[in-house]
């Protein structure tokens, strides 16, 4: 029979959420395990440059996903990354994670931050031409484009931001948006307008893509008057928001109709001993800073919970 190891809380996702609250715990000298199914860091790790993060001026996600990971470790956290959890049974006194490794733990909490993944356009040629000038990561695939005329889809901050990064690399950024307004914080949307490489297509949607090695263009709809026009391009990069990672976690916590889980202020749910933080918690506003806050709050209140029980 295999050993299966206790802790006192057991962290699922090590982005900024999971990372801090990692910190928290394991500095309290509580035995605490991250359990991350990708890279430390998330989401993070694919920002190119982070300038509002309080007290840095300007730093990689990268580089601030070192940092976490390392501060984590320093007091004593384990962290177990590209793992795949098989199973959560985390309704009794004392929760059960299994791996689909065979791997299992126990902990007296647990505090979810899986975050979420970037959320497809689903139209035809999407999936086939997904990797081969389809990208959702500008850090990642940016310098594949240097000199190119390339499309950004969204309207959001990490569209705007993103796209200006872009023009780093690309000859014409192109952004495509459905509505006729940006749901951006007014900084961005200002740095976007002004740069001169960029272009805006907007209350339009791709419709779909075509290429046959890669992207070489794509339909454009047009809401208003209902044309679609085929546009030339050379890669197309999409930032539409996330999914939240919660597919797991359905019937174990409350979810919402978008599958966030439904938190109270000191982000406990509705399962004790059960806590959640970052990205993929039903909120309004979804930033590092917002992710770290959680995760802080989390492990204080999950720190409370395992002293209040070894008390009793």
């Amino acid at each position: 029979m295999k050993e299966i190891n206790h802790y006192d809380s057991i962290v699922i996702g090590g982005g900024p959420a999971g990372l801090t609250a990692g910190i928290y715990l394991s500095r309290a000298k509580l035995k605490t395990l991250i359990l991350n199914e990708g890279t430390a860091g998330g989401q993070m790790v694919l920002t190119h440059e982070i300038a509002n993060y309080p007290g840095v001026e300007s730093i990689s996600g990268y580089q601030l996903s070192n940092i976490m990971k390392k501060q984590a470790q320093s007091f004593g956290c384990e962290i177990k990354n590209n793992i795949s959890v098989g199973c959560l049974d985390i309704e009794g006194d004392v929760k059960t994670i299994s791996l689909e490794s065979g791997e299992v733990f126990t902990s007296d909490t647990v505090i979810l931050a899986p975050g979420g993944r970037s959320r497809t356009l689903g139209v035809p040629g999407e999936s086939e031409l997904k990797g081969r000038g389809i990208s959702y990561c500008a850090t990642c695939d940016g310098d594949f484009f240097t000199d190119k005329e390339i499309v950004v889809v969204g309207g959001g901050n990490s569209a705007l931001e993103e796209a200006v990064s872009l023009t780093k690399y690309a000859s014409k950024v192109t952004i495509v948006h459905q509505f006729d307004h940006f749901q951006a914080f007014e900084h961005a949307i200002v740095e976007a307008k002004k740069n001169p490489k960029i272009h805006f297509i907007m209350e339009s949607l791709i419709t779909e893509f075509h290429g046959t090695d890669s992207v070489e263009s794509v339909d454009i709809k047009n809401l208003k008057t209902g044309i679609t026009e085929n546009f030339k391009t050379n890669g197309v990069f999409i930032f539409i928001g996330y999914v939240p990672n919660t597919e797991t976690m359905k019937e174990k916590v409350e979810l919402n109709k978008w599958g966030e889980i439904v938190v109270k202020n000191d982000m406990s749910t509705n399962v004790e001993g059960v806590f959640a933080a970052g990205d993929s918690t039903a909120k309004r506003y979804r930033q590092i800073t917002t992710a770290v806050a959680d995760g802080t709050v989390a492990a204080l209140a999950a720190a409370d919970y395992i002293n209040k029980k070894k008390i009793k």
